[in-house]
């Protein structure tokens, strides 16, 4: 378990970034040019930049490129959980903040792109002129 998650630092830092950023007052953003529709896009960058760490410490473990539906649909699994759980937590403990349902379906989206991008870089034959 431990040797799994030497390579997942960068995901872990993020997620502890991300885990940040979103319970935080919304107070605290004040000054920063929005514009509607501003945070779903932030929650979908945000969990497509998780999967590709996610992904990226998956490769560095095994030492290929190699293409395992196990590995995808984990990957996926806990990022779209840890969506899950942001939205949880901000509608339980962080009541400053609301919950939202399209939120969730960004952060899945954004988990969705990133094992995308994975599947689309590995079929095309991206880890052979690496």
């Amino acid at each position: 378990m431990m040797n799994a998650l030497k390579y997942q630092y960068l995901a872990v830092i993020w997620s502890v970034l991300v885990l940040i950023l979103c319970d935080m007052p919304m107070g605290a953003t004040d000054g920063v040019p929005v514009f509607e529709g501003f945070d779903k896009l932030v929650h979908t960058g945000f969990f497509f930049v998780l999967s590709v760490f996610m992904f990226y410490g998956k490769i560095r473990q095994h030492k290929s490129y190699s293409f395992r539906i196990i590995s995808v649909l984990t990957v996926f699994l806990i990022s779209a959980s840890f969506g899950g759980l942001i939205e949880l937590l901000q509608w339980k403990v962080f009541t400053y903040r609301s919950a939202d349902w399209w939120d969730f379906f960004c952060d899945v989206v954004g988990s969705a792109m990133g094992v995308f991008s994975y599947i689309f870089l590995h079929r095309t034959g991206y880890e052979k002129s690496a």
